[in-house]
Formats: C-alpha cells, sequence, structure tokens
C-alpha cells in the first residue's frame, strides 16, 4: 500500500493568490482525513504568522481529540529548537526538517559544508527526541542534487540513516524530473537505503508530476505527496484526484483514499481557494464525464462501447451527453430519456438541427435548456409551474439594496420585499420569504459564475451560471442577459421550475 500526505495546506497554500482563513484551514483538515481518510497531511510551516500558529493550534486540538494527532505533520527548519518549540506549542508531534538536497543549496544558500550541515541537523533531532517529537526529513531540492551531486545526497543521506528518522522525503522542487529520471533516481535512492522509508514529492512545472509519481511508486518508494486540485507553487503539485486514479487503476496499488468523495471534497477546495477547476481537469472538471460526439452517445447505447474504467459513479458524479454542433441524434435522445420525454423521428431531427445551429453560433447548451428548445421547435408550451410576474431592484449609494418580488405559482400569485448585501442577493432573500410562508423546500446555492464575453463591451451579454444543491442532487442553471442580475434571476427561475419535480 502506498501512503498519501496531502500537503494542500502548506504547499497548497503557496499557490499565488491563495491564503486559507483559519475557519477554512480546519474544515480541509477534517475533510481530509475524516472524509477522504488521507494518510497523513503537512498542515503549516512554523514560524509563519501568529494567524498560522493559531490555525495550527485549532487543527492540532481536532485532530487529537479525534484520534489524528499522529498524522498532522508541520513542516520546520534547521534552526536549533526555534522551530520545534513552536510545533511543540502548537500541540504538534510531527515536525518535517526541511534540509538541504543538492550541494549548490547547502555550499550557496547556507554558506556550510555538508559535514556543519550534517551536525546542525543532528543537533535538531537531538533536540526532537527529548521534546517527543517524530521527525521526518525533507531534502530540498533532491532533484537537482541526484543530477549534478549524487555523492553530496549520499553523504547527507548516510550521515543520517542511523538517527531517529520517520521518513525521508525526496522532492523535486523545481519540477524539472521526468517519468525516465524519477525513475532511475528513486530506484537508486531505494535500492541503496532498504532500511529506510522514502516520499515522493512532485511539482508540475512540465505537466510530469503525475506521471513523475507513477515513475517513483514503480521504484519503490513508500509515500506519496500530493494538493487537492493540483494547487500549489508555479504550475502547482501533483493532484490528488488524478494521483489517486492512476495508482488504482493503472498500477492497482491499495491507497486507503476513499474515491466518492474526492469531487465533493475538490469543490469546497475550489470554493476556498478561488482557483477554479479546469473544465478538462481529469476526474473533477466539469467535462470529463461529458460526451460530445454523437457518435459517442451511440456506442454507449450499443453496450457501453465509449467507457473506461474510470465511472463517473465511482467519484460521486454522473455521465453527461452534451449538446452542440457535434450532437447527434443519440445525443439528443440520452438527454431527452434524462426529462422522461420520448419523440418521434421526426421531431428528435429538427430539434437536433435547432442544437446544431446554436453549437455554430458558440452558444452554451445544456440539457437544462432543453424544455426550452422543445418549446421552441416544436411549439410545445411549457408547463412551467412557477413564473416570475414582475420584479423590482433597488441600488442607492448608502443603502442597503432592496427588491420586491412578485411570483406566480400555479396560478397564484404571491409579492415580498426584503434588503440583502447586493441586489441579486436582496431578490433572493425576497424569494425565499415567499417559500418559507409557503413551507416549500428551499434548495442551496453552491457556486455562482458570470462569464462576460471579452471586448469590454457594456451592452454585453451577460451569462450567469449557478450550481444547486436539492435533495442530494447536484445541477446548474443558466440565464442569459445584458444585465447580470436579470442573467442571474433567469437562472434561478430555470432551478425553481426543475425541483418542482423533484
Amino acid at each position: 500500500m502506498i501512503e498519501i500526505l496531502d500537503t494542500t495546506l502548506r504547499d497548497g497554500e503557496q499557490t499565488s493568490g491563495v491564503s486559507f482563513a483559519s475557519s477554512e484551514k480546519l474544515s480541509i483538515a477534517r475533510l481530509l482525513l475524516d472524509d477522504l481518510k488521507v494518510d497523513r497531511l503537512e498542515i503549516a510551516s512554523a514560524r509563519v504568522s501568529e494567524g498560522e500558529y493559531q490555525s495550527v493550534k485549532n487543527i492540532t486540538e481536532w485532530a487529537a481529540y479525534a484520534g489524528h494527532l499522529d498524522k498532522i505533520e508541520i513542516l520546520g527548519f534547521v534552526d536549533g529548537d526555534v522551530s520545534l518549540k513552536w510545533v511543540q506549542a502548537t500541540g504538534g508531534k510531527v515536525m518535517n526538517l526541511l534540509c538541504k538536497g543538492s550541494q549548490k543549496h547547502c555550499l550557496e544558500q547556507l554558506k556550510k559544508t555538508p559535514e556543519q550541515h550534517l551536525n546542525d541537523i543532528r543537533n535538531v533531532l537531538n533536540i526532537a527526541a527529548s521534546m517527543q517529537i517524530d521527525i521526518n526529513i525533507y531534502l530540498e531540492d533532491w532533484s537537482n542534487g541526484m543530477i549534478h551531486s549524487p555523492e553530496y545526497v549520499y553523504q547527507i543521506i548516510d550521515g543520517l540513516k542511523g538517527e531517529k528518522i520517520k521518513r525521508f522525503m525526496l522532492p523535486d522542487t523545481l519540477g524539472i524530473l521526468n517519468p525516465q529520471n524519477t525513475a532511475t533516481y528513486c530506484k537508486d535512492i531505494v535500492s541503496r537505503y532498504p532500511n529506510c522509508r522514502f516520499d515522493f514529492h512532485a511539482h508540475n512545472d512540465y505537466d510530469l508530476a503525475v506521471a513523475n509519481v507513477f515513475a517513483a511508486v514503480v521504484a519503490g518508494v513508500n509515500g506519496i505527496h500530493t494538493t487537492v486540485n493540483g494547487l500549489g507553487e508555479r504550475a502547482g503539485n501533483a493532484p490528488l484526484t488524478s494521483v489517486v486514479a492512476a495508482l488504482h487503476d493503472q498500477l492497482h496499488i491499495h491507497t486507503n483514499i476513499v474515491e466518492r468523495n474526492l469531487n465533493r471534497v475538490s469543490r469546497v477546495v475550489e470554493s476556498y481557494s478561488g482557483i477554479r477547476i479546469a473544465n478538462n481537469q481529469p476526474i473533477i472538471g466539469d467535462s470529463v464525464f461529458t460526451q460530445c460526439a454523437g457518435i459517442h452517445a451511440d456506442g454507449d447505447n450499443k453496450n457501453k462501447l465509449y467507457y473506461n474504467d474510470l465511472l463517473p459513479e465511482r467519484f460521486g458524479r454522473t455521465r453527461e451527453y452534451a449538446l452542440g454542433k457535434m450532437s447527434g441524434k443519440s445525443n439528443i435522445r440520452k438527454n431527452l430519456e434524462d426529462l422522461g420525454m420520448e419523440l418521434d423521428e421526426a421531431s428528435v431531427k429538427r430539434i437536433t438541427e435547432r442544437i446544431i445551429e446554436l453549437g455554430d453560433k458558440k452558444e452554451i447548451i445544456t440539457g437544462d435548456d432543453l424544455p426550452y428548445i422543445l418549446s421552441d421547435v416544436l411549439d410545445i408550451e411549457t408547463q412551467d409551474k412557477i413564473k416570475i410576474v414582475n420584479y423590482s431592484l433597488s441600488l442607492t449609494h448608502g443603502l442597503r439594496p432592496t427588491a420586491t418580488v412578485r411570483i406566480d405559482i400555479d396560478g397564484k400569485e404571491y409579492e415580498h420585499t426584503a434588503p440583502g448585501d447586493g441586489q441579486y442577493h436582496a431578490f433572493s432573500k425576497a424569494l425565499w420569504k415567499i417559500y418559507k410562508n409557503l413551507d416549500k423546500p428551499i434548495p442551496t446555492l453552491t457556486d455562482y459564475h458570470v462569464e462576460i464575453p471579452l471586448g469590454g463591451r457594456t451592452d454585453a451579454l451577460v451569462q450567469t451560471t449557478i450550481a444547486w444543491s436539492f435533495k442530494g442532487k447536484d445541477f446548474k442553471t443558466r440565464g442569459l442577459d445584458v444585465d447580470q442580475a436579470a442573467a442571474a434571476i433567469k437562472a434561478t427561475v430555470k432551478m425553481l421550475n426543475r425541483i418542482e419535480n423533484m
């Protein structure tokens, strides 16, 4: 079995523009350890700030209560007892000691000989033993060390292999390795030191992080470092989701990770970090379980010819069939099945032609739009139970925005007014007051995304996409308008009518 250390809260937070609040750090830690069953968690660097100190303390207090304290690790430095005292004060029990893994770093950054550096490390190890803090060793810039100064790397490990060290961690600090030399260097280290445990820590500068992880595991390392969504400095680290899928499917190696929770945790981290997941990100991207070409939908109907082992259900997701200029009748039929509709061949052909026409204009078309396309093409009257009769949005300098909303539910009108932090927020509050008065269930808004075409035109169409969760189902609705609030309201009306049938 391969150990997974996740360093989202330490290395991942070094992503440009990312800074997790203390409550967010605790939330992520709980999700990673309780829901995903990550083996170990690197949560911070010592001596960063007072806020970081409190965040670490909150996590270690929870971890001690939950029985996870031995899984919590904190990056520390070769600074005598300074980092160790910081770790001890926070309640931590494991420190990942950042040492120099290349001769160049040792001589030029520390201005010390390898012998001096080894003596400094041993001093920290002795203090750690007296404080009952376990130590893992990070060999920073190890990849450059193996390329340019392998004898230095051997000298450092030779000098420490008899010490009380739980693991040696081999980072490709600058992301310079490829699968071939990763395999060579890792195999060399593992075979040279069979009684030591080794982790591999990849960076993604050449988009090879997952491939290098693959090579390192084949070479015999015991642990792998990852981050959620591949967060990390520069091009980021090896993404947890891709690493887990590759280990499970390609190498048939067991980990403790609970696959069905990966997508949900990735979305939480996306929200906290503000770094959006790319649509084509393996496992968790919006598009990766969506078949676009009609021939694929046809093949799936004929004994799942376009399936692979990455079944979306494994990761808490579902397979979808996109609508656009590449759509064929099979895609259309798949989406009609989801709506519980069956149409004759002529009608399906007309709808397919209309969707292809819209796709040529680069309009985004989803299954949620299909009822409206049906209405447009086939002159079917929409069966919307809920309609917006009218609304008024007020934005006044120095005052909170307010909204008055009147809606029609099954032929009966209801009206309410509410203030909010923004126009759409005020609209939502007024709407949900009506729903609460009627004892109607209210969905949870999970994401809100606005797309505005390039070019700087103030009259450009705005597309607002809102993600919702209702009765255990997650879905999105979209609205298009020149006004952002109006686009969001259109998306909301689509949602209201959709949940009526759930």
